[in-house]
């Protein structure tokens, strides 16, 4: 193929612009064909999630290396990715021990920053964010924030509960916006402009892929009309799930709503929320519409209920406190949105790695169990990091002195072309990473 294409190329109609994803017939990333200079390559995508109020105390654990690795149960989602998988353990925010509640201790989660108490609103900017401001004129997106329980405003034991409900910060008085929408968080990715339309994306950019479609590869021609088929299907699902109104995380005091029901709401099931949000994070990595993200599972101090486990009888914040069968569930169906994830990105070829390869997803919680414990952090990491990641193995700082958690920001930051001298309270990466 000696077609040549720009260095963004985008699907585009009326108010839509679509980029596409890896083809191997059109330099995407590079300046020129079959280039090996590292702009020829798929970038690295760094995916961040969080889950509230920690997981269960004895069944959080990891053994081994490779493919002998083995996982508590709480892992047991990712048992297909062992060998892509880091556990690390040990790994703490020392300004998140000051205040010992929810909100102290998840504020500065993704920065390591000291938090305002007094119902101040003062953390850090996140990591999540430094990397978007690096990367903001690479990609139409910046960052995708994303969240399955709306923010809560209010003040507890003298620190804002904003703290528990955001963990990306634009500043250090700007908590990042969070789409807790499907539909806007859709639109963000595709439309020029985010507000409800009566248009479907694809049939706004269809004579522009009939017209590329000439130019590429039966290979990529196929992977086009995959990745197309990927998108009508997420816009039927969230067209579906809207229709459903916004009756989530509770149980209602009434039979049927007394307010008129959104038209593009939450979806009513948690499950199919948090599924819609994974598909959307995996659609703006394979589109490179952006390259960073953090997806909120849940707030910390969180109320939300899980019918779909049948798990209806306690919020998940008081379910947190006891490590029951029930917590154990809860946990689990956490961990199979991250492993729902790696398998869609593991699907994804991008030359000779996959989509999984080329990024990092981590997950983890800003307390290692329900009672408070945030002496140490639970962190697990799936992917590649563009070929620098070597998985199967477990990392314990435990006994170290410098085991600061912002000194894995740091190796992840560097990973994707990113190099600070410091970052929140760390002066130097973790070498392991």
């Amino acid at each position: 193929m000696t077609h040549l294409f720009s260095r963004r190329t985008m699907l585009r109609g009326a108010g839509v612009t679509m980029a596409l994803p890896w083809l191997e017939s059109l330099t995407v990333w590079g300046d020129q064909p079959k280039s090996r200079e590292p702009g020829s390559e798929a970038p690295v995508r760094l995916a961040i999630m969080f889950a509230g109020n920690g997981f269960h105390g004895t069944e959080w654990w990891a053994k081994g290396e490779g493919a002998s690795m083995e996982f508590g149960k709480v892992l047991q989602p990712l048992h297909d990715f062992r060998e892509r998988t880091l556990f690390i353990k040990g790994l703490y925010n020392a300004e998140a021990l000051k205040g010992n509640i929810h909100s102290s201790q998840t504020g500065n989660l993704l920065s390591g920053a000291p938090l305002a108490s007094g119902g101040e609103i003062r953390s850090g900017t996140s990591v999540d964010q430094m990397l978007a401001q690096h990367y903001g004129r690479e990609t139409k997106v910046p960052s995708l924030v994303l969240g399955c329980e709306k923010a809560n405003p209010s003040v507890h034991k003298n620190y804002s509960m904003l703290y528990s409900s955001h963990i990306s910060w634009s500043s250090p008085t700007t908590p990042t916006p969070l789409e807790v929408y499907p539909a806007l968080a859709f639109d963000r990715l595709f439309k020029d402009e985010v507000q409800k339309g009566d248009r479907s994306v694809l049939d706004a950019v269809l004579a522009d892929a009939q017209s590329l479609r000439g130019k590429i590869s039966r290979n990529d021609q196929r992977k086009l009309d995959e990745y197309l088929d990927s998108v009508r299907e997420v816009e039927q699902r969230i067209e579906h799930s809207g229709k459903r109104g916004e009756l989530q995380g509770w149980r209602p005091t009434l039979t049927e709503p007394n307010i008129k029901r959104p038209a593009d709401g939450i979806p009513q099931d948690i499950a199919e929320h948090m599924r819609l949000m994974c598909d959307i994070l995996v659609l703006a990595f394979q589109t490179d519409t952006t390259r960073v993200c953090t997806l909120k599972l849940n707030n910390d101090h969180s109320s939300l209920r899980f019918p779909n486990l049948n798990v209806d009888y306690m919020i998940h914040h008081l379910l947190s406190h006891s490590d029951t069968a029930d917590w154990l569930k809860v946990n689990q169906f956490f961990l199979e949105q991250m492993a729902y994830m790696c398998r869609k990105l593991d699907a994804i070829q991008e030359g000779e790695r996959t989509a999984l390869d080329n990024s990092m997803l981590m997950l983890c919680s800003s307390m290692m169990t329900g009672a408070h414990d945030a002496t140490q952090l639970p962190v697990v990491m799936v992917g590649g990091g563009g070929g620098s990641i070597r998985g199967g193995r477990v990392l314990d700082y435990r006994e170290q002195s410098n085991r600061q958690m912002c000194r894995l920001y740091m190796s992840m930051m560097e990973k994707m072309g990113l190099h600070v001298d410091h970052f929140g309270d760390a002066t130097e990466k973790l070498q392991e990473v």
